[in-house]
């Protein structure tokens, strides 16, 4: 990491990046509030570990469909416009919730069907909100703005479950109305950006949408470091289970599947407040790969973990792990992609990412469902560590690369090479 930057905080001088940032923040808050109450209603209600995986697969099945196009959307359009439409569809989605739930809900069905809706906003606003930061900050306030980002939404990772957690005791409907609420003042704050965006309109079209597929597979770096957090989170995480840890393995209620949600968002809150003190500047690859193997490790201590405040620590140590990894990534991805097709790229970003969160949770509860909980946790997070073992001999390249890139301004299809990033000035 370089030395500590007193100014990291200066980047919200920008008014268009602190609206963003607080509509950013307020949505996350909303949706971790909705996901707390869906895990624990739908747990309740089913008693079913495997409707835990399907909540999360209800959300990536329309997410994999539209992710590839919301990235062309996102470079012909408005960037600013899509994430108020994405926020007014995830408003939508916390408002029929809190209809069924007002009504009383006894199956599940429903909100499977909400959560289809969910996925859809989702998938639209990941490009989107992956590319926009470039627009509104200049290119060397960048690293600081990604850590403040990253700041902010594990800040609203950490109050989200607890507030959901502690409001769940008055009933979901609760839940679900407070998000409904937050996410209509998301909207408003959104109506405030304006970003400076390098807009294409082309017509929409397939060889279109796979550009982002043929600019990553032609970086092998960018794809190395992408595929990594795929199958890392895929196997290692355990988000889909909490809700059985939280009553089955350490008893402790809807409060205490608040603080496991929290614990993650926790270490990777204070590890991005740091980033953003001393960002990382060289060794870049190490710090990545280390990030990928802490997050293994920490894994398989929750999963073999029967005290509240070890599972705590141990998922905390996971976020922190995992911060390190993203934020390594996605400046990695960010810097190396022009701004002409940075939403495509972002949505092919996204496709790994999601993959590794929402199929994730559904290997998570089918895992659970064959092995038992606390077994497919400590598989999961054995699997983590031999991908990180072997990733490393994969990509040698990404795990030797010393300094980031400058930034990309025009699309040029000549991949860079190792020689060319280690050759790259400190930023």
């Amino acid at each position: 990491m370089s030395a500590p930057a007193p100014n990291a905080l200066a980047v919200l001088r920008h008014r268009d990046f602190a609206c963003y940032l607080a509509a950013r923040l307020i949505v996350t808050l909303a949706m971790q509030m909705v996901n707390v109450a869906i895990g624990w209603q739908v747990y309740d209600l089913t008693g079913n570990m495997l409707d835990l995986g399907l909540v999360g697969l209800a959300q990536f099945a329309p997410f994999l469909v539209l992710i590839l196009p919301a990235g062309q959307i996102a470079d012909r359009y408005d960037r600013t416009r899509v994430l108020q439409v994405s926020f007014v569809l995830q408003a939508a989605t916390a408002l029929a919730l809190w209809l069924f739930s007002a009504h009383g809900l006894t199956v599940v069905w429903p909100v499977f069907a909400v959560l289809v809706l969910a996925g859809c906003a989702r998938a639209l606003a990941m490009p989107a909100g992956q590319a926009i930061v470039m627009n509104l900050v200049p290119a060397a306030d960048f690293s600081r703005a990604t850590a403040i980002s990253s700041s902010s939404f594990h800040a609203a990772v950490i109050a989200g479950p607890v507030l959901g957690g502690l409001l769940y005791l008055a009933g979901a409907a609760v839940v679900y109305a407070t998000a409904t609420a937050l996410l209509i003042a998301s909207v408003l704050l959104m109506l405030r950006v304006r970003a400076s965006q390098n807009t294409q309109r082309t017509p929409l079209s397939l060889s279109g949408v796979l550009e982002g597929f043929r600019f990553v597979r032609s970086r092998p770096v960018v794809l190395g470091a992408i595929s990594l957090d795929l199958f890392a989170v895929l196997f290692g995480g355990v988000t889909a289970l909490l809700p059985v840890f939280a009553r089955d393995v350490l008893a402790v209620g809807p409060t205490g599947l608040g603080l496991l949600r929290t614990a993650p968002a926790v270490g990777a809150a204070v590890t991005s407040l740091l980033l953003a003190a001393w960002p990382i500047t060289r060794h870049a690859g190490r710090w990545m790969f280390g990030g990928v193997a802490l997050y293994g490790i920490a894994t398989i201590t929750f999963g073999l973990s029967t005290s509240l405040a070890l599972s705590v620590c141990a998922l905390a140590l996971t976020g922190a792990g995992d911060m390190v990894s993203v934020f390594v990534r996605h400046l990695l991805v960010q810097l190396e992609t022009p701004d002409a097709i940075r939403g495509r790229v972002s949505a092919v970003n996204a496709v790994f990412i999601g993959a590794s969160n929402e199929l994730g949770e559904f290997e998570s509860g089918l895992a659970a469902a064959w092995l038992g909980a606390v077994r497919a946790t400590v598989i999961g997070g054995a699997a983590t560590l031999l991908v990180t073992g072997l990733w490393t001999r994969l990509f040698p390249p990404l795990a030797r690369m010393d300094r980031f890139p400058e930034p990309v301004r025009t699309l040029d299809p000549a991949p860079a090479t190792p020689s060319d990033l280690a050759a790259e000035p400190a930023r």
